[in-house]
């Protein structure tokens, strides 16, 4: 394992990160005020408690999936394609290194990029909803699972990519419509019988539920369930990821 190139490459993305600070970590935080001003202050002080937690409470595990999955996705898929766009990716492929220490170095870096925001956002809905932490060890497990797990995803689009479009298609079409629809908003309880059960075929659904069971004990499907979705979702991916690679993928533009 060559660790130095593991850590040229997380300490490069990471810089990265902090030279576009207002477009990696200010940005998706101000979005998700915004969300917390509308939802949390002013139509969830209108609105009824959901399952004994205050509304604005109760959507901040589903703000923080919708920040982390999308962004999680879009670090790891940039990270990745902008090197193969730009032409640079000629110096890592000239380099000693493998294809598990390129993985190690841009999905560590992305993932951290998300747990960061992750960790501002809870932070900040401080300020505008009282919420509880009630089992922080999970939730910390939770928050990092889904964060390199998606990093990984979002590595897996960056080398399926081969223009800019491609790199937004499934984080817009298809990622964000699933958290929507997967109660980071509300319960899927709320919903009709017929709707409860079709609304279990998305995952998002799982990542959710198990997120906000962390913070108020509630959850809309069996915690345990929550987790081995999650873990098979990442191990799903690294699969994947692997398969890639023996398969005889070169990282070239």
């Amino acid at each position: 394992m060559n660790l130095h190139a593991v850590k040229a490459i997380y300490r490069f993305e990471m810089a990265r990160t902090f030279r576009t600070i207002t477009q990696s970590i200010a940005s998706p935080v101000l979005s998700t005020s915004l969300y917390f001003v509308v939802f949390g202050s002013a139509i969830g002080s209108r609105m009824g408690d959901v399952g004994g937690v205050s509304y604005g409470a109760f959507i901040i595990p589903g703000l923080i999936m919708l920040s982390l999955l999308n962004e999680s996705i879009s670090n790891a898929s940039f990270g990745i394609y902008m090197p193969k766009w730009a032409g640079t990716i000629f110096e890592l492929l000239s380099a000693p290194v493998s294809f598990v220490e390129v993985v190690l170095g841009y999905v560590g870096a992305a993932a951290t990029k998300s747990v960061m925001l992750g960790v501002l956002i809870l932070v900040t809905a401080r300020f505008f909803v009282p919420y509880q932490i009630e089992h922080p060890f999970w939730m910390v497990c939770f928050l990092v699972l889904t964060a390199v797990t998606f990093s990984l995803f979002g590595f897996i689009i960056g080398l399926w990519a081969d223009d800019f479009q491609k790199l937004q298609v499934i984080p817009l079409m298809v990622v964000t419509p699933l958290t929507f629809l997967g109660g980071a908003f509300y319960s899927i309880n709320m919903l009709p019988p017929f709707w409860q059960h079709v609304t279990l075929f998305n995952p998002v659904v799982y990542l959710i539920s198990g997120f906000r069971w962390s913070f108020y004990g509630i959850s809309d499907v069996n915690v345990a369930v929550s987790a081995l979705a999650t873990l098979g979702f990442l191990a799903l991916c690294l699969v994947a990821v692997w398969w890639i690679f023996r398969s005889g993928y070169k990282l070239r533009s």
